[in-house]
């Protein structure tokens, strides 16, 4: 049930030295030169090179892990201190990598880390109730802990187990720079991996901080498919001690594949979820057992805790009574560090936060025996619970005295329950974006209305009547053998792909508006008034860009605030997740220096599944020339598996009906 349960893990070096003065590494997985192998327990003693334990690592006895930079020479140093987590490696000279290095263009060379993980079926009981159809990683929940530094190239090798699902993984938010076809999304940029097949994703770990992988096939991470993974690398805020990632999840008793459809029928019923899960552990109707998650902390320390929101439809407001937290990073994005007493986590959405082990009276209300509640409450309009039958709110605990088994009595503070994002004007990244002046009414911008339509054909389902989710053109709809990335010379793609091409340089900004209005928008804001086979109906979107992250140039509420809406071109929030809000609006940009076919997507698996998502073709022509016989060699021999499997159609669930009943992702 615990994250830490093992993987096979192995640590080789890179063999190419670089330049130590200005670190950097262009990426080529197919021609590395291994060296000698060593696991992560082992210290090179008298190394010239950096080597040192990485801070805030894991935090359970007996793990151990290091960072090594052995492509370094003497002259650099490791500077992270517990009075100064803002420096990672410095050089005699005392040029630093830190918080303020571009990360995009900078980072350390580091070793291989090698992992293997297979996918198989088994039981779930996590909150006392057993699903039967779940769907694992190593048969744990949630899957190994990904752990590697700052600079590190990352395999992680998946055996796909299942019998009747291929799968694909995706590193949430980690941006596959120079390796497209490393980001895991079957239909886009691969096949499905086929039962009893593997593939290894390779790729370079150029951002730092905390995230997730998961399937990216279909509806499989709702069931279980998804872990965390960590690039230990430098901080904007000091603090003592590291605590493991804490994954927050809303659970169903029931396969998401046989719940989803109740979302597209003409009057949904809407699937709903049973239980909150911090680290794979509940308690189903609130029934407090000796099960309840729980951490331990010592008054006066300050602890990094890792937050990572891996919902299937709920946003959370995460506390812990009495207590304030130094906000640090959002999603891989250092920013200045803001306190709270309480924060909003989007599905996928991810932060860095440091408790202060200090705890604050509140009305009268200090804990004398030192057990507080830790608090996953769902946000109002963003959740998808049975109305009157909602989990509890409090689903952990932080104690004082490590031994002691109490439940808390104490009380949180009176705070908005509304579905949001953090405050826009709390985030401020530290090293900056000053993106690219333009007019406030985006001339040329794509802008894409989230809504729903009957308006399909050539699905599978479509005698079922059902209404999907569009952002683009058209409902997407992938063919799992025929992915976005063997297509490369297209000059004009399937209606279904929905994709939206992007050319220029490195230089290039690409600006997006994406609406998703409560009713019906004026005549002439839909392309070829595509808006009028649309039903708009007031919900809330996390929307997830591949690839990149993305500067926030504004977001609200009301759809009617975009004529003459100022733009935040000074340093903007940066991020790979952001609520589109109920009726609202977003407007985004990223700079086009990634080619690629980058998926953009919500992330509420009922939604992508039904079609709620777009590709961004980025730079075809340089992406079609990047992509040579080599490089895509793994990737051939894996889709000609997967067609191999998918033509016998014993080997599907249902032989005599459809395969595919969704958008595939």
């Amino acid at each position: 049930m615990g994250i830490l349960e093992s993987c096979k893990a192995f640590i080789f070096y890179l063999s190419a030295l670089l330049p130590s003065s200005l670190p950097s590494y262009h990426p080529d997985h197919n021609q590395l030169a291994l060296g000698p192998q060593f696991t992560h327990d082992v210290h090179t003693f008298f190394a010239d090179y950096p080597q040192f334990p990485a801070p805030s690592g894991p935090d359970a006895e007996g793990e151990y892990f290091e960072c090594k930079y052995p492509d370094l020479g003497p002259e650099w140093t490791n500077c992270t201190t517990a009075d100064n987590r803002s420096c990672w490696l410095r050089h005699s000279n005392g040029t630093e990598l830190n918080t303020t290095t571009n990360y995009e263009t900078t980072w350390p060379p580091g070793v291989v880390r090698r992992y293997y993980m297979e996918v198989d079926h088994k039981p779930i009981n996590a909150d006392g109730i057993i699903n039967p159809d779940g769907k694992l990683f190593n048969k744990t929940y949630p899957g190994p802990w990904i752990k590697a530094c700052w600079g590190d190239e990352i395999h992680v090798t998946i055996k796909n187990n299942l019998q009747y699902n291929g799968t694909t993984v995706h590193m949430h938010g980690l941006r596959m720079w120079n390796v497209p076809e490393m980001d895991g999304v079957n239909g886009v940029t691969q096949c499905p991996i086929a039962p009893g097949d593997n593939f290894t994703y390779v790729f370079r770990a150029t951002q730092y901080g905390t995230s997730w992988y998961h399937s990216h096939y279909s509806l499989q991470y709702a069931d279980g498919m998804h872990g965390p993974i960590t690039i230990f690398g430098p901080s904007s805020a000091n603090y003592d001690e590291g605590r493991d990632p804490l994954l927050i999840t809303d659970w169903s008793h029931r396969s998401a594949f046989k719940d989803w459809q109740r979302e597209l029928v003409p009057r949904p019923t809407f699937p709903k979820m049973n239980s909150v899960l911090i680290n794979g552990i509940g308690n189903f109707a609130g029934a407090f057992n000796v099960t309840q998650f729980h951490t331990s902390v010592e008054k006066g320390k300050k602890y990094l805790f890792r937050l990572i929101n891996t919902s299937v439809d709920t946003t959370y407001i995460f506390s812990i009574d009495n207590h304030n937290f130094t906000v640090m990073t959002t999603d891989f994005v250092p920013i200045h560090p803001y306190n709270v007493s309480h924060i909003v986590i989007g599905i996928g959405q991810r932060y860095h936060v440091v408790l202060h082990a200090e705890p604050i009276d509140t009305n009268g209300n200090l804990a004398k025996d030192g057990n507080y509640w830790i608090r996953t409450i769902p946000a109002d309009n963003c959740k998808g619970f049975e109305t009157g039958n909602e989990p509890d709110e409090r689903q952990g605990i932080l104690r004082y005295n490590a031994s002691s088994d109490r439940v808390p009595t104490t009380f949180r503070e009176n705070f908005s329950l509304a579905c949001r994002d953090e405050d826009f004007g709390n985030l401020h990244p530290i090293h900056e974006w000053n993106v690219p002046e333009v007019d406030s009414s985006l001339p040329g911008a794509p802008r894409f209305h989230v809504g729903m339509t009957p308006d399909v054909t050539n699905r599978p389902e479509h005698g079922d009547n059902f209404n999907w989710w569009v952002m683009g053109d058209n409902p997407m709809w992938l063919n799992f053998s025929d992915p976005t990335i063997l297509n490369l010379q297209n000059t004009t793609w399937n209606y279904d792909y929905v994709v939206v091409t992007q050319n220029g340089t490195d230089e290039t900004w690409v600006y997006l508006v994406i609406t998703g209005p409560d009713k019906l928008p004026p005549p002439g804001a839909c392309p070829d008034n595509k808006c009028e086979a649309r039903r708009f109906v007031p919900v809330a979107h996390p929307m997830h860009l591949h690839g990149h992250d993305f500067a926030l140039l504004a977001q609200g509420h009301n759809t009617s605030e975009l004529d003459g809406i100022k733009l935040k071109f000074d340093n903007p929030p940066r991020r790979d997740v952001v609520l589109l809000p109920s009726g609202g609006y977003v407007v985004v940009a990223f700079k086009a220096d990634n080619p690629g076919s980058w998926l953009f997507h919500c992330h509420i698996p009922w939604h992508a599944s039904s079609g709620l998502g777009l590709q961004i073709l980025e730079r075809q022509d340089e992406l079609r020339a990047m992509m040579t016989e080599d490089k895509m060699a793994e990737t051939h021999r894996v889709c000609r598996g997967w067609d191999k499997w998918f033509s016998n159609k014993t080997n599907h669930w249902n032989p005599d009906g459809p395969f595919q009943d969704d958008s595939g992702v």
